[in-house]
């Protein structure tokens, strides 16, 4: 099979498996869906073999590989199935097919609740997810971005916890809010390209990305705007940030690892893919207040966490915190932090989905994920997990030698030496050098509450009402756990597994932002 073919195969692996899955016997669907979320990483995993990250197109520019293209139809627009990958886009289609193989390990606890269901929405999920990574054209990724509402929806509101309604119709109008937002910057940037007389028109994003700067300074910043808030809705950001929270409480733990390790990433990836793709100096133009807003993120939900009392709360605050890197990133127009941004989003994406899972197995055994009632001295019940959290926690606080540190170290260094704090880009350089120390606050406070959580939970005296009555790791939760704990420990021992694949990117991207601002002349305000 031809690696185009390849690509092909492994988008549409989910979808078979939904089909196969829904079809086969209840007992069977937990077996059905190891073996395509296995197939999957194989698949992605040959791919990542394949990929030449120094490959050029015509033009000399990073070249999307593994392509395929296929017109649905031409008019009244064009439509077009249109699939390809680079560094970036592979590294977390290898993410999707890992994390979602992982969560379907961890979902041994689902036990009789409609299985086939839960499998086959599973599946649906990893698809949805799969194809935003993968999609080259416009509107596909716009319905690979919306497809996700109805498997997660009903992953929540079936099988999660007491307010599951609640929290699954929260999460719903909140993105399906932000999924308007884009909708209406799709069009809009469509329409005014029209008006333009720009010919041919379509939704090709490697096209948009080289024709959205001929725009109009007004109309981009309308258009970017509806891709901006759509993308910080998910990702999430303040004040969009609240629907995180509740959906992970109520979420069963395979789910809350796809929520928090997959899906926060599609907001980043289009961030990345198409805020700054499509619109650079819109995106140079705010970005003294995109470093801000991220490191009042990293600040404000690191302060959120010390005063949660369910395990699940304060991780997914952490979550909301370790994306405000992300966002400065971003903002900093500086190749090595936008290497970071990047590292972050698949760094966070392990170490997220094994922090949820590791809560997940406190909680089969307590049934609490309240700290006070818990009391801590688990540590002696349960010595597999306290060492598997040791470790999680231990990345999630940013400690070297572990995925945490590097993410943050290059954001940090790359965005202390960018344009926009010494290069006189940012009409106000002071701004950036303020979010930079205000976010390393926030690293300080992200040890602080690790620290203090896992004391909470493993440290002091055994308490009475747990002693002989708590189990330690199975062995398909050690499986799990391990296997997540390995690729942490390898992307902070050996980032450059990750960067050598997406550096090329990361280097075109910006040094396609400067040119621009040299070329016209903007200074940014």
């Amino acid at each position: 099979m031809s690696d185009n073919l390849l690509l092909n195969f492994l988008l549409f692996l989910p979808l078979i498996g939904t089909i196969l899955i829904g079809i086969m016997p209840q007992t069977a669907s937990r077996l059905g869906a190891t073996f395509i979320t296995g197939l999957m990483c194989v698949v992605s995993s040959v791919l990542a073999m394949h990929f030449d990250p120094h490959k050029l197109d015509e033009a000399g520019h990073c070249a999307m590989q593994f392509v395929q293209k296929v017109t649905w139809f031409s008019a009244p627009i064009p439509v077009e199935y249109h699939v390809g990958v680079d560094g970036m886009s592979l590294c977390l289609v290898v993410l999707t097919s890992y994390v979602a193989f992982m969560a379907v390990l961890a979902s041994q606890h689902i036990g009789q609740k409609r299985p086939r269901l839960y499998y086959s929405m599973l599946m649906l999920l990893t698809l949805s997810i799969v194809g935003v990574f993968v999609s080259l054209d416009l509107l596909q990724f716009f319905i690979m971005y919306e497809l996700e509402l109805v498997p997660m929806y009903f992953l929540i509101a079936i099988w999660g916890g007491p307010n599951r309604d609640y929290a699954a119709m929260k999460f719903l109008l909140y993105t399906f809010f932000g999924g308007v937002l884009m909708l209406g910057g799709i069009l809009y940037m469509y329409f005014q390209l029209h008006l333009s007389g720009i010919q041919p028109l379509s939704f090709d994003m490697i096209e948009l990305a080289k024709q959205g700067s001929s725009l109009m300074i007004g109309a981009q910043a309308l258009a970017c705007l509806g891709f901006f808030l759509a993308f910080i809705i998910k990702l999430p950001s303040f004040p969009f940030h609240t629907w995180l929270p509740d959906a992970h409480v109520e979420a069963p733990t395979p789910v809350s690892m796809i929520l928090a390790g997959l899906l926060l990433k599609m907001g980043s990836y289009g961030l990345v893919r198409i805020c700054l793709g499509f619109f650079p100096e819109i995106i140079s133009a705010w970005a003294p207040y995109i470093i801000l807003l991220g490191a009042f993120n990293v600040v404000w939900a690191a302060v959120a966490c010390l005063v949660q009392t369910d395990m699940k709360r304060v991780i997914a605050f952490s979550s909301v915190s370790h994306m405000g890197f992300v966002l400065i990133g971003v903002g900093s127009l500086s190749a090595a932090a936008l290497n970071g941004a990047i590292f972050q989003m698949i760094s966070h994406g392990v170490i997220s989905a094994a922090l949820f899972f590791l809560v997940g197995c406190v909680y089969d055994r307590c049934h609490t994920r309240d700290l006070r009632e818990i009391g801590g001295g688990l540590a002696k019940q349960m010595p597999f997990v306290f060492y598997f959290w040791l470790l999680a926690a231990m990345a999630n606080l940013g400690l070297p030698g572990l995925a945490g540190f590097v993410a943050e170290a290059v954001v940090f260094y790359g965005t202390y030496t960018s344009p926009m704090a010494t290069a006189g880009l940012s009409a106000d350089p002071s701004m950036v050098r303020f979010a930079l120390v205000l976010a390393a606050t926030g690293v300080i406070l992200s040890a602080g509450y690790m620290l203090w959580l896992l004391k909470r939970l493993f440290y002091g005296p055994e308490q009475a009402k747990w002693v002989g009555h708590l189990s330690d790791m199975n062995c398909t939760e050690r499986l799990v756990a391990i296997g997540l704990s390995v690729f942490i420990i390898a992307l902070g021992v050996y980032p450059q597994m990750l960067t050598k694949a997406y550096t090329p990117y990361t280097d075109q991207v910006c040094k396609a932002v400067l040119e621009s601002l040299k070329s016209n002349q903007v200074t940014i305000q």
